[in-house]
């Protein structure tokens, strides 16, 4: 996991840069290699040599039913057209650029009904079930006089009250969401005007190229590039639980040619453009770039993901600026949002089938009483009489207990001291929870507790352990002693490849642990450390270095200073970086340090990978957890 960018007669580092890019990246032919990760050892080597697809093809259903109403359906209703955008700022005024007629408001939408669709849908959704339809038909047959059988309060009541049982909590749930909706919609936040102050608005009225003020623990209203931030370095940490379903805090750049500027006045004052790319789905993905007029002269900086903000993300760390850019149902988070549906539970289907086995029945002793009493004139309508007869044998109480057994359950639930805080988002369905058998899960750390624990240290013929972190934490104090830590100079000699004492070897693999990452240190107080990062593998590794006295105390968009056992500070120059991917299947850096000016390469990444990277090293080193 050490390499020096230098060659015999001095530094180049301009080649050596170029090379470890294309080493790190797996683009070089002879060092992309695949291979499956593990989960339990990372290999450090101690010395080295959108074209998004169509839509209509992402959409298209499986079978031939579904496969002709959706056609039918993108007749009536075509799929919207998105396109990209250009905010361009000049002197105070902003105009947003695009091929849409018009760009949708910022508003929040998950309820399902209006005042003029509740009644046809609500109506739609119970008789498109076979038991409500029986029942309906039944009701209906006695205002014929000749099948009439029995008073019509008997038939219209129960089926009257199911229905309102029904549409009552229907419109109840939706009701709820209609208020969660306006909360969202009504919550306020900061708008800059064009003289450096701040207006309060809804989030309903924010539009595309809105400049906004996100405080600490603010959920992010509309999807934004990160213009400015107060945190040093241009860099500010958000929380997207809500989006991906991920706890990890993840790290988001602020544009450096505006978090550079004087003030947030001056945002308005420059003379510059923000381009972005067409709305998509995918999370991970976007492509636009900010071009700043510099007295004449165009300076252009690529906007990556790592630009953005994305909506119902939370500002996690300082406060932020940021430029909309999509706003409501072009959002990431709306286009991923399926629509609302009525939901049906399992029980319920099979009350439906055990409904259509009883009215086959039904139809059966009809007519088996019809045949006996022979086929006279005006035997079918004897036979409907029958049915309506024996209607009894499919009990319409069974749904009114059902629906009223929901909402109680429910209300249980919401009510349950030992869950406090659950919500029940419907009431159509809360009888599934008790079907749930298993639980599955993408990766560990989603439904678990991730949590790393140090196995052994291997480095060459030396291998600690567990029960031995007490010999690596006195050999990593040994070797920041006075007089025996490792000279600079000794490290990158012609004779670096000779045998190093036990203490160098330890010395080197912890600070390779404790810089190659993408961890970076927060204080919640000035003498507690919370590490922050995308994987909770790295924090577990720059929590083992901690625990045996070498800190990572500080990063930024450029620099990395660790905390030796005693005291010491160590600060690097970030000269380059390439994230873990899993095509690659390892992460590497490149590092400067600032007080000797020697540059170092650190790479690590899956055993399967890493072990054929260092198989013709003459040390090699891994680290078990």
């Amino acid at each position: 996991m050490y390499s020096p960018l230098e060659d015999d007669d001095g530094y180049d580092t301009g080649k050596d840069k170029e090379r470890l890019s294309r080493f790190a990246s797996g683009s070089d032919s002879e060092t992309s290699l695949m291979g499956q990760k593990s989960d339990e050892t990372i290999v450090v080597p101690l010395e080295v040599e959108d074209e998004e697809s169509s839509s209509m093809g992402a959409d298209r259903p499986d079978g031939k039913w579904a496969m002709f109403k959706w056609r039918v359906s993108r007749c009536f209703f075509p799929p919207k057209v998105y396109h990209a955008r250009t905010v361009n700022i000049n002197n105070g005024e902003v105009q947003v650029v695009s091929d849409e007629t018009s760009l949708p408001a910022n508003t929040v939408r998950n309820h399902k009904y209006t005042l003029f669709t509740f009644l046809p849908m609500v109506l739609y959704e119970q008789f498109k079930f076979f038991f409500n339809m029986y029942f309906l038909m039944v009701a209906l047959s006695q205002f014929i006089p000749a099948l009439k059988v029995g008073y019509l309060f008997t038939y219209v009541a129960p089926l009257g009250f199911v229905l309102s049982v029904t549409m009552a909590k229907e419109a109840y749930d939706d009701f709820q969401r209609w208020k969660r909706d306006m909360e969202a919609n009504s919550k306020k936040f900061s708008k800059l005007k064009s003289d450096g102050t701040y207006e309060s608005i809804r989030s309903a009225d924010i539009c595309v190229g809105d400049f906004i003020k996100l405080e600490k623990n603010e959920r992010v209203p509309a999807d934004m590039i990160l213009v400015r931030t107060t945190e040093k370095g241009g860099a500010t940490f958000i929380r997207t639980d809500q989006l991906d379903g991920e706890t990890d805090w993840k790290l988001r750049k602020a544009v450096m040619t505006c978090n550079n500027l004087a003030d947030d006045k001056s945002l308005l004052q420059m003379q510059a453009s923000f381009f972005a790319n067409k709305p998509k789905k995918d999370i991970y993905d976007f492509v636009g770039n900010f071009i700043f007029n510099n007295q004449g002269k165009e300076d252009v900086e690529p906007l990556t993901v790592e630009n953005t903000l994305w909506m119902n993300t939370v500002v996690a760390s300082g406060t932020v600026i940021g430029l909309v850019v999509y706003a409501g149902t072009e959002t990431r988070s709306a286009m991923n949002t399926n629509q609302a549906k009525t939901k049906v539970g399992l029980l319920d289907m099979e009350l439906n089938t055990l409904s259509k086995v009883l009215f086959s029945v039904l139809v059966s002793l009809s007519f088996l009483m019809v045949a006996l009493n022979g086929f006279k004139a005006g035997w079918h309508i004897d036979m409907f009489r029958f049915i309506l007869l024996f209607s009894a044998i499919i009990p319409i109480s069974l749904r009114v207990n059902l629906d009223m057994s929901k909402t109680l359950y429910s209300y249980w639930i919401m009510n349950d001291p030992i869950i406090e805080g659950t919500i029940v988002r419907t009431s159509t369905i809360p009888e599934e929870l008790g079907r749930i058998s298993y639980l599955l899960s993408d990766k560990t750390g989603t439904l678990t507790q991730n949590d790393m624990i140090f196995k052994r240290l291997h480095l060459g013929s030396n291998m600690f352990s567990r029960e031995t972190v007490d010999e690596i934490q006195g050999a990593l104090k040994r070797s920041y002693e006075t007089g025996k830590k490792t000279d600079e100079e000794s490290l990158f000699s012609k004779n670096r490849f000779k045998k190093a004492p036990v203490e160098e070897e330890v010395r080197r693999i912890i600070e390779a642990l404790a810089l190659c990452n993408n961890v970076t240190p927060t204080y919640d107080t000035p003498d507690q450390i919370v590490y922050q990062a995308s994987s909770p593998d790295e924090i577990a590794l720059v929590k083992f270095t901690e625990s045996i006295g070498l800190t990572l105390s500080h990063r930024d968009m450029s620099t990395m200073t660790l905390t030796d056992p005693y005291g010491g500070k160590t600060t690097y120059n970030i000269l380059e970086s390439f994230p873990f991917s899993s095509e690659t299947k390892r992460m590497g850096i490149i590092l400067e340090n600032q007080a000797t000016g020697q540059m170092t390469f650190y790479i690590k990444g899956a055993d399967v990978v890493m072990s054929k990277i260092v198989k013709h090293s003459r040390q090699k080193g891994w680290v078990s957890f």
